[in-house]
């Protein structure tokens, strides 16, 4: 591309993102959702489905995907976006990871807007989400720069495979020729999108990100500011606003498909025709029961004790429980199951909840009707089998329309025979809840434990390093993660519902199987590892470094 079309492309973007500028609040009029499809904003003609105010139940905007060319999407990333990256350093690639960040943060206060109108997030809760974004594609950015000049990952040291050192065997990492889709759940439009494409686009893949609907305005509204950087190469990014039609019908073998969402939908994509036929590479995190579990060594009123209660209690709240590593199970011992479910309930009792805009409020609605309707039906089977301690009394939710929203009041339950439980060890209410049990000694904490199937992240709050090495040598098999709590650390950590880039997030089991972040191991997802077997020179030649 010459440089004239270069710049006419920049001055085309740059016009277009500041024709769209204006926000759904901003306006003050319904707004329709485009894709980013082919280099182009396009929007469907067909269905349309609707973006709601979750507070107030306003509909914000909409969107349909209907009449889009799904199958011309796939064929541009790969045939114009992945060449591209491909050829470029990881140096270069983390540039561009940089450009994205500062664009997002640049307009944080936007997007918090936005986020609070179509996620029912609070400000405090909208941070979390974006800020995860611009900071995890700052972290892969830097990243880059560490990597250099290589187009590549190179595993490992070679071996020798013949009677001399010049017959040499070495396994490298090279990015896949296809495309990455992305498919992203509803409760954290922008982090999602954020990491993912971050170890896509240093991995050297092009990108097609389908958010969830619902809460579809955030990620939207990031891709207008993307685009308009003019830092991704044509072909390297592109969005679905709405229902992904055929899209995954269109997948190969040389693409891959990264889910994050309902443990049932993840089966029913597996199952896919093409993902069986062609062995699409397949990441899903899914559901996840997560425990936080209280050493017997914590007195009562320690500082490890107060950051134990701080987490749980956080758990319940931020994102209104809305979040996959949200602590679901919480394990005391049984000589202080009253005093912890009482203070654990004086806490939550001081959380306003209601309209994330009005004054106060510590917690907002659910995403959706739906979602509503999941958590009240998840919310009367534990209370078939467990004593509700908080969150079954008069509820009126703050700076709403009587009637309006999709809140739900944060609940604690008590299940002193957890032998006899069930749904608390089957299913994820996702949603403000907490039940509590009591477990004593490190075996019986990882029989309770590992009852959930296996999840993201679980915590231990301990300072005895003999009870804190017991439990992760219990529950580690069953965890992408497990945080231990201790007071050597309370001044430095978000807690376990904190995800960083630096380590893994994703977990066996329940919890999908799979595996995102953890620095370079984020990157194998979109590379194939090939060994790569000859004369020692020709091989060190071929990789860019001196024999």
């Amino acid at each position: 591309m010459g440089a004239s079309r270069l710049r006419k492309t920049a001055k085309t973007r740059k016009t277009e993102a500041s024709r769209r500028q204006k926000s759904v609040l901003a306006s003050g009029a319904m707004k329709t959702l485009a894709s980013y499809l082919g280099g182009e904003w396009k929007e469907g003609t067909g269905k349309e489905s609707m973006l709601l105010d979750p507070s107030t139940e306003e509909i914000l905007a909409k969107a349909s995907t209907e009449g889009l060319d799904f199958a011309a999407a796939v064929r541009f990333a790969r045939e114009r976006g992945g060449p591209v990256l491909r050829a470029m350093s990881f140096a270069a690639r983390g540039t561009i990871l940089r450009t994205l960040s500062r664009a997002i943060h640049e307009h944080r206060d936007e997007l918090l807007d936005l986020a609070m109108a179509n996620g029912g997030n609070t400000r405090s809760d909208a941070k979390f989400d974006v800020d995860g974004a611009s900071g995890t594609l700052a972290y892969y950015a830097q990243l880059g720069q560490e990597l250099g000049e290589q187009r590549f990952l190179i595993d490992g040291e070679g071996i020798q495979l013949g009677r001399s050192p010049r017959f040499v065997g070495q396994h490298a990492v090279l990015p896949r020729r296809g495309v990455a889709v992305h498919v992203n759940a509803f409760n954290f439009p922008a982090w999602g999108l954020g990491e993912k494409l971050a170890c896509a686009i240093l991995g050297g893949m092009p990108v097609i990100v389908k958010p969830a609907t619902s809460t579809a305005i955030v990620a939207q509204r990031i891709a207008e500011l993307l685009v308009a950087t003019n830092a991704l190469p044509e072909g390297a990014f592109q969005l679905v606003a709405g229902p992904p039609g055929n899209l995954l019908e269109h997948l190969g073998g040389d693409d891959v498909l990264s889910f994050t969402g309902g443990g049932n939908t993840a089966a029913t994509l597996r199952a896919m025709a093409c993902v069986a036929r062609d062995s699409v590479r397949v990441n899903v995190e899914a559901d996840s029961l997560n425990a936080a579990i209280l050493g017997p060594d914590v007195e009562l009123g320690s500082d490890t004790y107060n950051a134990f209660l701080r987490d749980v209690a956080r758990d319940v709240t931020q994102k209104t429980g809305q979040k996959c590593t949200a602590i679901r199970r919480v394990f005391v011992p049984s000589d202080k199951i009253d005093e912890v479910v009482a203070e654990l309930c004086a806490r939550l009792k001081e959380v306003k909840v209601g309209d994330p805009r009005a004054d106060g409020v510590g917690m907002g609605p659910v995403a959706t009707a739906a979602q509503q309707r999941d958590v009240r039906d998840g919310l009367d089977r534990l209370a078939a089998e467990s004593i509700r301690a908080l969150g079954n009394g008069p509820f009126e939710p703050v700076g709403v329309p009587a009637g309006k929203g999709f809140f739900i009041p944060a609940s604690v339950f008590v299940q002193k025979d957890p032998d006899a439980a069930k749904a608390v060890h089957a299913r994820e209410v996702f949603g403000p809840c907490i039940t509590v049990m009591p477990a004593d000694d490190a075996p019986r904490v990882g029989d309770l434990v590992r009852r959930g199937g296996g999840g993201l992240v679980s915590s231990v709050y301990t300072d005895d390093r003999t009870y804190a090495a017991d439990v992760v040598l219990e529950i580690g098999s069953s965890h992408g993660r497990v945080f231990i709590g201790s007071a050597k650390i309370l001044d430095q950590t978000g807690g376990p519902g904190t995800v960083l880039p630096q380590t893994i997030h994703g977990g066996p089991g329940r919890a999908g199987g799979g595996e995102e972040l953890g620095g370079l191991r984020g990157l194998a997802f979109y590379g194939q590892r090939v060994a790569i077997q000859g004369d020692r020179p020709l091989v060190d030649a071929l990789l860019g470094r001196s024999s």
